[in-house]
């Protein structure tokens, strides 16, 4: 009696038990994840809609010196400070409250690959979202703005502080999402926790030093408006600890550990 003998097809590959998908797969995951839902799919185009809007109200208005380059940049970038959190949120909350973290983390048992793909998610939209911006500006600029003096200027170190900026303004709401993992809690606690400190540090005296350090309305938004000085930078760094890498830990713990239901 003669046993047949089952053969592979070239090139194939037989997937053991241990095979995971690779990060960057789960980052591309990540990234449909922000356009599948209507939450994300409405606030990306509210994202680019307004910061469309007041690119075109920026270059038919105000003086000739405001229709430069960095100008127009800066007026560009504003919208994607308040919007881009929010998605950053709603990316690391949706897990919870569409109850899909379960289907998640069968498939990646471990939680951290899954929040560290969120995390390269966020920085890869952040930038795609900063390249955006800057083409919006520079057409409005091109067509507002000729003739005027210094019309393209922009120093290199400034360029990266706004880069920066975009990248950071989302990923504090990827960490405020990952500590609370409730997207109405976050996404309050991300606009009012900072006013409420900054409101602390302006009437209560002996927080006026504290607030130099930790008050984002102070350290983070001229990020947009000049090159930062050594001083700036350590004031920026403190208050980035705070807002940024505390709710991240936070989050890591509660994200990796947290009981799914």
């Amino acid at each position: 009696m003669s046993t047949a003998t089952a053969t592979r097809p070239h090139g194939f590959h037989a997937r053991g038990a241990g095979t995971r998908p690779s990060l960057a797969r789960l980052t591309k995951v990540e990234l449909r994840k922000m356009t599948d839902t209507r939450a994300g799919f409405w606030l990306l185009l509210s994202l680019v809609g307004l910061t469309a809007l007041v690119v075109v109200i920026s270059a038919l208005t105000g003086p000739a010196l405001d229709h430069r380059f960095q100008p127009m940049l800066y007026n560009a970038l504003q919208p994607g400070t308040v919007l881009l959190p929010i998605i950053g949120i709603l990316l690391v909350t949706s897990e919870w409250s569409q109850r899909t973290a379960m289907i998640t983390f069968a498939l990646v048992p471990h939680r951290e690959r899954v929040l560290a793909a969120k995390l390269l998610a966020s920085v890869v939209l952040a930038t795609v979202a900063f390249v955006a911006t800057l083409a919006m500006a520079a057409v409005a600029t091109a067509a507002s703005a000729s003739g005027v003096d210094g019309q393209w200027t922009l120093g290199a170190g400034l360029f990266g502080q706004m880069a920066f900026s975009t990248a950071i303004s989302m990923l504090v709401g990827v960490g405020f999402g990952a500590a609370l993992l409730l997207s109405a809690p976050a996404i309050v606690g991300f606009f009012a926790i900072p006013i409420a400190v900054s409101a602390a540090t302006h009437v209560v005296h002996a927080l006026r030093g504290v607030g130099q350090w930790i008050d984002q309305a102070r350290t983070l938004p001229d990020l947009l408006d000049h090159s930062y000085s050594a001083d700036e930078w350590a004031k920026a760094g403190v208050t980035l600890v705070v807002w940024l890498a505390v709710p991240l830990a936070i989050g890591a713990w509660r994200f990796t550990r947290g009981e799914v239901r």
